[in-house]
Formats: C-alpha cells, structure tokens, sequence
C-alpha cells in the first residue's frame, strides 16, 4: 500500500480523499497475472490546494484522474468527495456531481466539438443543469473574458483559434459551472513555453480566487512545482515519492525522482547538456528496460542501487529528510 499524508488541517473536510486505489484494466486471469494500473495509491487534497500527479507515460497518473471522474472503474479502494463516497457511484450521482467535479483534457481541440460554437459547448453544460438560455449565455462569455479571452469568442468555432486559446477555453469550459474540484490532464504539455507559463499563470490566479482545488497531472517535474503545493510521484501504479513539492523537486531522495529531475527540460542549452550528463551518470536504465518484479520493488529492473531485497521485498514509504520514500536505499 502506498499512502501520503493528509494536510495538517484534518478539522476541516478533504475535497478529495483517495485511499488505497487499485485499479486493473482488462479481465484478469489466475493464469496470467496482469499488474494492476495503479496499486493502492493513496492522496489527499484539502480545499484550495494542488496536488501534483507526476511520472513517466504507464505511470498510472491519468489513470487516477479518469477514476477519480467516474470514467474507469476502480477494481479496489476508495474516492471521497468533499466526505461523500463516490468509489462506485450511480450514473445519476455521477451526473449530478459534474458540475463540482470538473476536468481540463490535454488536447483541448478534440475535446470540443467542431460543429458548435464556443458559446454554446461552455452553455452546454449549464443548460443540463437547467441554466436557462439566455442566463447560460451569459454565464459563458463571462467565463471567456474571466480566461482572458473577449466575450464575442462565443461566437466562432474551434479551428478559429490557437492552440493556446483554445486551451483556456478549455479551462473556461472547466470553470463555467463553478466547480470545487478541477482534474487537469496534462494541460500544458502540448503547448509552447511560453503559453504554458501564461496557462499555468491563469490556473494559479483562478485557484487563489476562488479556492479550487486542482488534481494535476504532468510528466514535467518544473511544471508541477509551479503550481502544485505538494507532488506524487508515480512509477507503474505504484508511489515512489510524495512530499512538499520544493522538498521533492530540490531534494529528490528517490532515483526514480532524481531521474525524473534531470530529464525536465531547461531553456538553456548549456544547463540542459549538463542535466543531460548527470542522468547518465546515475547509470539509470531506459524506460521498458527488463521486467518489473511482482514481489518487489518495479524500478529495481532500472535502478543502479537495486539489490536483491528490492527484486524480492516491495518498499513501503518512509520518512527520509522532508519527503516519505518507497526505496530501500533512500539514505544511500
């Protein structure tokens, strides 16, 4: 089981409470065992608080993000919303919760539907919530202009914008019904650097105004810093290391993390040659090198400090300096 600690404030309830999540994709055999996709997991996010959800592709972070929204069944553990179990929740309940429960995809563009203007996908929603007409229209260039987009965008098509646009269009769809809690999905991953810190800017001023709680996901370490006040960090389904988000990015105490560290990209050539020669100096083996261990550890297979107690023995988190570490040799 993998667990992180909640925040200090345990007075007041949690937006979203995720415990010893499991989930499997497929139909699993006796015969042959398949891992799991994410394998006991645990998070906890208070009101108006980021969590960072980080890893390699396969990592299981999307995974959790489509579980926590209701589209992928969780084979084990449990999802609280805002104190309510919503592990297995009917499709009404789920309907009824998706105005709170919001989520910005990655790429925005096949996300929204090209026949459809702008105005009426944000009013869509708000009009099955029984929004009226002209009160949903309102609603939805206000959320346009709140993104820093003019309110007569509600009048054109998706094509007509940039991949920057439309990504805070994504958010204003996201933000339309004044949602609690906002799953965001590699947002900022497809678009340049620019318009990703203009992006991550936008969620960060919208988080404090408003007291969303974000559950985001990433590849990129730095992204996450930015904007998330603590990070989990995932390898195949399972936590590698979790912690304050400058403890894990500054002092990472996983190999896993520390790899992950060195492989963020940097806009200077000099310094990303130098992060470049660091990770390869920590002999640590490519991505789908050799075969993870069931019993133990599932970066032994890649890690340059694996012995044969973490082939046979899976770690549990742990407490080393300011961060909890699933390694065996975390103080090496």
């Amino acid at each position: 089981m993998s667990t992180l600690t909640a925040p200090a404030d345990t007075a007041q309830t949690l937006a979203l409470d995720v415990r010893d999540l499991t989930v499997h994709y497929g139909r699993r055999s006796r015969r042959k065992p398949v891992p799991p996709a994410v394998d006991g997991v645990s998070f906890a996010i208070a009101p108006g608080e980021t969590i960072g959800l980080v890893g390699e592709s396969g990592s299981g972070k999307s995974t959790i993000g489509k579980a926590v929204l209701g589209l992928q069944s969780a084979t084990g553990g449990s999802i609280s919303f805002f104190g309510d179990d919503i592990t297995h929740a009917a499709p009404a309940r789920r309907r009824a919760l998706a105005a709170q429960l919001r989520v910005v995809f990655q790429d925005p563009y096949s996300s929204l539907n090209p026949a459809m203007t702008i105005g009426e996908t944000l009013a869509e929603p708000l009009r099955l919530m029984g929004v009226g007409k002209a009160e949903a229209a309102r609603r939805a260039r206000t959320a346009l202009e709140r993104v820093g987009l003019p309110a007569s965008a509600a009048e054109r098509r998706p094509r007509q914008f940039s991949g920057g646009q439309r990504q805070r269009i994504a958010v204003a769809r996201a933000l339309v019904c004044d949602p609690k809690v906002v799953v965001c999905d590699e947002p900022v991953s497809a678009l340049d650097l620019s318009t990703q810190a203009q992006v991550l800017n936008l969620l960060a001023d919208l988080r404090d105004e408003r007291g969303l709680s974000y559950l985001f996901v990433a590849h990129d370490l730095a992204v996450v810093r930015f904007l998330a006040q603590r990070v989990v960090v995932l390898y195949r389904g399972q936590v590698m290391e979790t912690g304050a988000a400058a403890a894990v990015v500054e002092h990472p105490r996983h190999p896993y993390t520390r790899a992950l560290t060195a492989a963020a990209p940097v806009p200077r050539p000099a310094e990303q040659a130098a992060r470049r020669a660091a990770r390869e100096a920590m002999g640590i083996g490519a991505a789908g090198l050799g075969t993870p261990s069931t019993a133990g550890c599932p970066f032994a297979s890649r890690c340059p400090l694996a012995t044969d107690v973490c082939r046979t023995e899976r770690p549990a988190l742990r407490r080393v300096g300011d961060s909890d570490v699933a390694c065996h040799h975390a103080t090496d």
